[in-house]
């Protein structure tokens, strides 16, 4: 049985996805690099902004400068809290089901997001109180598909119930909407549940089990079938 859960935040919880090449393409542009949605999609979709700024410069003949990286991420996350505090949406499900599964399980954040991202978010939705610990961009040095993110996650969950039995990883079920989130969680030895928020359910059939929403989706440990679909 699960005990915990970790949930991905962006195109997980909020539809923010988006939003984020939006901020991306915006600052990209201001160096004179073009990001196609095409590119974003099948390259950088599931790296956080340090990632995302240094491969695109990498991939496009620039140095990888890292004050120019680190002022390309502040002036993104500028843009992007101007624009999401008025715009921000919420999977349609999402607030039930971490309220439901928070009654028998443990949940965490695992994301690329700034820290401060995932906490307007999910103050906004309601369910920052259901969540014991987020590890955001900035507490790890690598991003997903690294396993990091995850591994983090289960520590710091381990962390914050002190002298409790330690969870597992093989007791810890992650919610991804990435191929790379898919990789980074078996890498962890963690199962994972796919949400085709972002790619459809083929692109997805590494992980243990895909869904189309959580919506009125239940955890069933007895489903043996690799994909499930609602």
């Amino acid at each position: 049985m699960f005990k915990a859960i970790i949930f991905d935040f962006d195109g997980v919880i909020a539809d923010t996805e988006p939003i984020h090449l939006k901020m991306f393409q915006k600052v990209l542009a201001e160096e004179g690099i073009t990001l196609t949605n095409e590119d974003y999609h099948q390259k950088y979709l599931a790296l956080d902004d340090k990632g995302c700024f240094s491969e695109v410069l990498s991939d496009n003949g620039r140095e990888v400068d890292k004050n120019l990286v680190d002022d390309m991420i502040r002036r993104k996350s500028l843009y992007f809290d101007e624009y999401v505090t008025d715009n921000i949406i919420i999977f349609p499900g999402v607030v039930d089901f971490v309220n439901r599964v928070a009654t028998n399980h443990l949940l965490v954040i695992a994301s690329g997001a700034l820290r401060h991202e995932i906490e307007f978010g999910l103050e906004a939705a309601g369910v920052r109180r259901e969540f014991q610990a987020i590890v955001s961009a900035e507490d790890v040095e690598k991003s997903k598909p690294d396993p990091e993110p995850f591994l983090r996650a289960l520590e710091e969950l381990n962390r914050v119930r002190g002298s409790s039995a330690q969870i597992k990883p093989s007791e810890c079920l992650v919610i991804e909407d990435s191929l790379h989130g898919v990789t980074a969680a078996h890498a962890a030895g963690m199962k994972c549940l796919a949400v085709t928020n972002s790619y459809s359910a083929d692109e997805l059939s590494q992980a243990d089990w895909v869904t189309d929403s959580l919506e009125n989706y239940k955890i069933d440990l007895s489903r043996t079938e690799r994909r499930n679909r609602l």
